[in-house]
């Protein structure tokens, strides 16, 4: 099993089933096992409200066991084969349950959506999905492009990987490149560089731009050849959340690779962009 289990967390919407597919297609194409989980808060949490106790409370609480149980039973039970898929049923907190399951199976990849809600909906994440992407040690794949009708539609023939020459760069790398080569696919290696153009007072080399990007190739080229990676190497100018899902675009990636902590959140200058890149990306990002 090349990625290993791959834990799905559902909560029987459309994007839950997206995620599902993804794993679906991953489930066939590299021998990958499906442990689709669905995570029943307390009783006193989801209930604590209602001016109800004792008989009655236990009452409402088993019949949404046993319809969350008819759910999970239910769900793509025809596309989904049971000899390789588990379905799960828990209660607690969702975050937490989710990583302890990614934690005790030794998954190697969490996939879901973002379901981030609100105004500001473009600059959010789900607070279920920001507290997984923060706390669990394994690859979580996310964004706001899982829709996916039919696992036959999945095609990846190209994978970009972001790197900052952070830490957590040739973590990224290497991920990136396996997964390249179990799909068949093409890969890029993308990198934004600062634009340090418009403060006014400082003087700046009419070709610091040129300098730069030389620096990073330079630099890039070094780390790459750590990890045995020979892939193009996309470098642009600009804000970095923003300019690394512009580079993505522009290579068609259909998945965008990017690094992080395993316990302290996305390390590196990509750090504050991480949920930024999430939300606009073109394609479903990966965040190892």
């Amino acid at each position: 099993m090349p990625l290993g289990d791959v834990v799905v967390p559902v909560d029987f919407s459309e994007k839950s089933e997206g995620a599902a597919r993804y794993a679906e297609a991953m489930q066939r194409r590299f021998g990958s096992k499906v442990a689709l989980l669905h995570v029943l808060p307390a009783p006193h949490y989801e209930f604590g409200a209602m001016e109800v106790g004792g008989s009655v409370l236990e009452d409402l609480f088993r019949n949404r066991v046993e319809q969350a149980e008819q759910d999970l039973t239910s769900f793509l039970a025809g596309e989904l084969p049971p000899e390789t898929t588990q379905r799960l049923l828990k209660e607690g907190d969702p975050a937490t349950e989710i990583i302890k399951l990614a934690h005790e199976q030794g998954a190697g990849l969490i996939v879901m959506p973002t379901h981030g809600y609100g105004t500001f909906r473009r600059f959010i994440l789900g607070s279920v999905t920001a507290k997984v992407l923060h706390d669990a040690d394994c690859p979580v794949w996310t964004g706001v492009h899982l829709e996916c009708e039919a696992v036959d539609a999945l095609q990846w023939k190209r994978i970009a990987v972001a790197i900052d020459m952070g830490p957590q760069s040739e973590r990224a790398l290497m991920w990136g490149k396996r997964f390249a080569e179990l799909a068949g696919a093409e890969l890029n290696v993308i990198h934004a560089t600062p634009n340090l153009e418009g403060y006014a007072g400082e003087y700046f080399d009419p070709n610091w731009q040129k300098h730069m990007e030389t620096a990073v190739r330079e630099e890039a080229a070094e780390l790459m050849g750590r990890v045995g990676v020979e892939a193009p190497l996309m470098v642009a100018c600009g804000e970095s959340a923003t300019t690394v899902c512009e580079l993505a675009q522009e290579a068609k990636a259909d998945v965008l690779v990017i690094g992080r902590g395993s316990a302290a959140g996305v390390f590196g200058r990509l750090r504050a962009n991480a949920y930024s890149i999430i939300r606009q990306s073109c394609c479903p990002v990966v965040s190892v």
